[in-house]
């Protein structure tokens, strides 16, 4: 299944605990599209969330992120890996 990294703006200053809570909301939501969360990163500083996925398509990714409260348009499929 492809790999999929998306990326999130707008969590500038968010604490650990609202980032955790946005993870979740994913998680609860994920099996609906046929996606699964591996892992995520944060910069709050910054404002970015980064999210590893495995889906079918980067559309799959981008439902379940939208029902999750927090829409993304920059989903990229991942190709290769070292």
């Amino acid at each position: 299944m492809p790999k999929f990294m998306d990326v999130h703006s707008g969590f500038n200053g968010a604490s650990e605990g609202q980032i955790k809570e946005a993870h979740a909301k994913d998680n609860e939501l994920q099996k609906q599209g046929g996606v699964k969360f591996e892992k995520y990163w944060a910069d709050p500083e910054a404002g970015k969330v980064f999210c590893l996925s495995e889906a079918p398509n980067k559309e799959a990714v981008l439902r379940v992120h939208e029902k999750a409260g927090h829409p993304t348009k920059e989903i990229y499929e991942l190709k290769y890996s070292g």
